[in-house]
């Protein structure tokens, strides 16, 4: 967390040399740093941004600000010297700063919004939709590709033409229940059908009939049966009677009915739940069962009908048969759709794991080669693509030498080319052992390729329209710096020079004064009681007792030096030796004086968390005079004098 919030403070992007490039030809230099030119406007974006009082704007606290902003300076100019910007550590931060810098100011950023917005406005309404399944694989060739999408549309146009769309699907759909169901899949609502497939129904009006729709498991022709809003969910219990073994349909439904009238007789339910039930995982919670949503028991029909149709807490269902046996069914409770405030957190988990999310990028990122002006190169692309072979399956591919390609454009963004040897080189990059086959590999390889240039050429459309987020790279940049030089010449000489830090005090005794001080056990506990029995204890001095009540964790206790003002309760005691009991703040604490020592210095051991915190100070002036001597600072005075002015106003 402190390394965030150093991190935080102020930075110079990687991107500097780029983002200057950007900025309007001339700009006000308020200082400079050995030929490094810092610009009035960075001063002034970076004062408003952390000063908001009106107290903040008065000269001197310019002033003052400024002089802290050179010296931070100065020693990002040291850290950049020592290359610790190239280090792998400093650039795997900084890029990770990055990305999520990044991200408010990308369309991605929005795109799980979008679809959490989306997802709940079809929540509200349910669709019943028949069906109709040609499958073909997620990775078929071209070919049979074709011929699923040209089998699937032309049983389209028989349905279009008139005939029945359940005799159709009894007939052609490759869905193994279609011959009974007629592909009919009754109500669902948003998040329990594939992506496309959910599109597709929630697009088209009452009674359409779809163009052939591409999901993993092949190709579908939708049958809008109808739509109406959601019902929400329902909570109910149910007591189950099973049919088979030794009894027969006749035996179980006589039960079921036996039991049924025993409820309308005023019997109790649960009572007849435990005895009879046979659902274990239900029947000792009087067979309640977890709220669900219409489509949720797609697959017992029966039991959605059933628990759909009840109207009022407490209402009985009759008798119904499912595949798992009898049932009766009565209702706890129906729950209305939670409003958009309630549900958008957990909508947002679940749309952002969603395949939704995913396709929605790939339609992203075709708009943004279309807005970026991406050009390939078939020809050139058909040539690398032909080098795959069975190194790529072992990660241990290499570019040919002498290609004949490789300095060939195998594709344009914005005008800027990228040839074949880059991607060769980011093959070899970013390759690893596989079970797929090598054009599968080279084809995923080659749309990351892809996906990573246009992400550069979003970065630099960001820089080119954004200087707030060209500021915010530069705060994190100089942060990143400044927290890793800090370490080395301050924080961790001062923690570590244990002879430094006795010299440090020996020459500045004088600073490290006590006053009154009290040698004291602080015993505290949120029982009066223990207390007090610890109390008899210190006056017994029976050390076994107390030893054990704070060893059982009953007691808490602090020893040492103490002033008054290190504790609140010490402020409510008598300052000489003796027992004091003490409530504060609903807790209850045992002072216990030894001795009180007068005003005086301090040990070295007693000071040391000053010693080491002053210390610190001393190696930082230190070392900033060294800077200034290494990197001479030259401010424009008449610079200056403009930006406290415009500060002010």
């Amino acid at each position: 967390m402190i390394r965030f919030l150093l991190t935080v403070l102020l930075i110079h992007s990687c991107i500097v040399g780029r983002a200057q490039s950007n900025k309007p030809a001339k700009q006000a230099i308020l200082f400079s740093i050995r030929g490094t030119q810092i610009s009035a406007n960075e001063f002034e974006y970076l004062y408003k941004k952390n000063h908001q009082s009106k107290d903040d704007f008065a000269a001197e606290k310019i002033d003052e600000y400024l002089k802290l902003f050179i010296n931070f300076k100065l020693k990002v100019a040291e850290a950049r010297q020592r290359g610790i910007d190239t280090t792998a550590a400093f650039v795997k931060e900084y890029n990770s700063y990055k990305e999520e810098l990044k991200k408010p100011y990308l369309p991605e950023s929005k795109i799980v919004d979008s679809l959490v917005k989306i997802t709940y406005g079809r929540l509200q309404e349910e669709v019943r939709v028949s069906h109709i399944l040609i499958e073909v694989k997620a990775d078929a060739t071209s070919l049979d590709t074709l011929q699923a999408y040209t089998k699937a549309f032309e049983i389209k146009n028989k349905a279009l033409a008139g005939e029945d769309f359940g005799s159709l699907a009894a007939l052609y759909s490759e869905e193994p229940m279609a011959r009974t169901s007629k592909g009919d899949l009754g109500y669902f609502t948003a998040l329990q059908m594939v992506f496309p497939f959910e599109n597709a129904a929630y697009s088209s009006a009452k009674g359409e009939i779809t163009n052939p729709v591409r999901t993993r498991f092949g190709y579908h022709i939708l049958k809008i049966e109808d739509r109406k809003p959601s019902r929400g969910e329902v909570e109910v219990s149910h007591i189950m009677i099973r049919v088979g073994g030794e009894r027969n349909a006749d035996k179980a439904k006589n039960l079921v009915f036996e039991i049924y009238d025993r409820l309308r007789g005023g019997m109790k339910w649960e009572d007849l739940c435990n005895q009879y039930s046979e659902d274990p995982g239900s029947k000792s919670n009087g067979g309640k069962l977890k709220p669900f949503g219409v489509g949720v028991m797609a697959a017992l029909p029966e039991f959605d009908r059933a628990a759909f149709s009840l109207k009022n807490t407490g209402d009985l269902s009759d008798p119904f048969q499912t595949r798992y046996g009898w049932h009766i069914m009565r209702l706890e409770r129906k729950i209305p759709l939670p409003p958009f405030s309630e549900l958008a957190p957990n909508l947002k988990s679940r749309v952002a794991r969603d395949e939704r999310v995913q396709i929605s990028k790939q339609a992203l990122l075709k708009r943004l080669k279309n807005s970026f002006s991406f050009q390939e190169m078939t020809s050139v692309k058909s040539k690398i693509f032909a080098l795959a072979d069975t190194l790529l399956v072992k990660g241990k591919w290499k570019p040919p030498a002498n290609f004949a390609a490789s300095k060939e454009v195998l594709f344009s963004i914005k005008s800027k080319s990228t040839n074949a040897q880059n991607f060769m080189d980011y093959i070899q990059r970013n390759q690893k052992a596989t079970s797929q086959p090598p054009e599968k590999i080279v084809e995923q390889l080659y749309n990351s390729f892809v996906e990573k240039k246009i992400s550069e050429a979003q970065e630099i459309d960001i820089i080119m329209s954004n200087p707030d987020f060209v500021m915010l790279l530069n705060e994190y940049y100089e942060g990143i710096l400044l927290f890793d030089i800090m370490e080395k010449e301050v924080w961790k000489k001062a923690n570590e020079d244990s002879v430094g830090q006795v010299r440090y005090f020996e020459q500045n005794s004088k600073k490290y004064l006590a006053g009154e001080r009290a040698v004291t056990a602080l015993y505290s506990s949120n029982s009066q009681e223990h207390l007090e029995k610890l109390n008899s204890y210190i006056q017994q001095h029976d050390t076994l007792s107390i030893a054990k009540a704070v060893q059982t964790k009953n007691v808490r206790v602090e020893q040492g030096l103490f002033q008054r003002e290190d504790r609140p309760v010490l402020a409510k005691i008598s300052w000489k030796p003796g027992l004091y009991p003490v409530e504060s703040g609903g807790m209850y604490y045992l002072a216990y004086i030894t001795e009180v020592l007068p005003p005086g210095p301090m040990t070295f051991e007693e000071s040391r968390a000053n010693v080491i915190s002053d210390y610190q100070d001393h190696l930082e002036r230190q070392w900033l005079e060294q800077l200034r001597k290494k990197y001479p600072v030259k401010v424009n005075e008449k610079v200056k004098k403009n930006v406290f002015a415009k500060i002010r106003i």
